[in-house]
């Protein structure tokens, strides 16, 4: 089935014959499992991050961990490994399966399995579950080239004091109904407001619009702080742009000049309609242009630090 939206990625046959790091294992695609007794698949228990390997280089690997580790202190998980000891087990997958360039890494650490189905983590019988899944991955340049539309979910991004949106955990069912109910309205992912009526954020992505050439996005009190969305802001301010995180509404949204939403794996992908209303022109803009092209530098440097430090990560 086509799939359309930030996720959209170029077919790669070399998939089929990848290994999936479980455990310390690498298993044949087809052959890597966990136990149905494992705490995220019973009640969602775990953190995860996702990022890219370019040219040789984990891009932004550093703020993936440190976003990893306070995720984990939140839940009260400890991950029984270094941040060096992680980075050596990507590498090791990475190496294992070939690979340079291209790549998109999404690895995945849950509480450990549990002896009996419960949310209690003193059932926990063993340490944390570690999975990583690397696919050769690039975002389809249609969805890029045609943009992306929205829909505004009855789904709100939740209060802090119950359920942190910052938090990178395995609990997503209320971003999937948020996506469900935008892929039943027509469009190809959902915009999700906060507890007082602002934007917040998308279901996977982090939301922007441009207005009178500035860029807004949310005050991130609402949302996921992406690396992708925090790049964007870094490299948008370094180059004079004014860039503001803000309070704003759905009124602000309908009348914006461009939007865009931004992802680790898509990078930014121009928004063209949000709830029916053509944003702008209807088209990728030359606001999002130009970051894009600001961000393309910034994971440029940011590869050529890396490699001068004789680091891979």
């Amino acid at each position: 089935m086509a799939v359309h939206g930030t996720h959209n990625a170029v077919a790669d046959d070399r998939n089929a014959n990848v290994l999936i790091y479980v455990n310390n294992e690498l298993l044949p695609r087809d052959e890597a499992k966990i136990s149905v007794f494992d705490s995220g698949y019973l009640v969602g228990d775990g953190v995860w991050e996702a990022l890219r390997l370019h040219d040789g280089v984990l891009v932004f690997l550093d703020e993936h961990l440190e976003r990893l580790w306070q995720g984990a202190a939140t839940i009260g998980m400890d991950l029984k490994m270094s941040r060096q000891e992680l980075t050596d087990k990507l590498w090791y997958t990475l190496d294992a399966n070939g690979m340079q360039d291209g790549v998109h890494v999404r690895f995945m650490l849950t509480r450990g399995i549990k002896q009996t189905p419960s949310q209690d983590p003193r059932l926990t019988v063993t340490g944390p579950n570690l999975v990583i899944i690397p696919e050769y991955k690039q975002a389809s340049p249609d969805s890029r080239g045609r943009g992306v539309t929205l829909f505004t979910s009855a789904i709100r991004r939740g209060s802090p004091d119950y359920l942190d949106p910052r938090l990178n955990c395995h609990s997503k069912l209320h971003e999937v109904m948020a996506l469900v109910q935008a892929l039943e309205a027509g469009a190809d992912e959902a915009l999700m407001l906060d507890i007082h009526g602002f934007v917040a954020t998308c279901n996977a992505t982090n939301f922007f619009m441009v207005k009178d050439d500035e860029v807004w996005t949310s005050t991130g009190q609402y949302c996921m702080n992406g690396i992708t969305r925090g790049k964007v802001i870094q490299v948008a301010r370094s180059a004079g742009i004014p860039c503001y995180e803000k309070n704003f509404s759905l009124f602000d949204v309908y009348g914006a000049d461009e939007a865009f939403v931004t992802g680790t794996f898509g990078g930014l992908t121009p928004v063209i309609k949000v709830d029916g209303r053509v944003i702008g022109a209807g088209e990728p803009g030359p606001m999002t242009a130009r970051l894009t092209d600001l961000y393309h530098a910034e994971i440029a440097r940011a590869v050529a630090v890396a490699k001068e430090a004789g680091k891979q990560t």
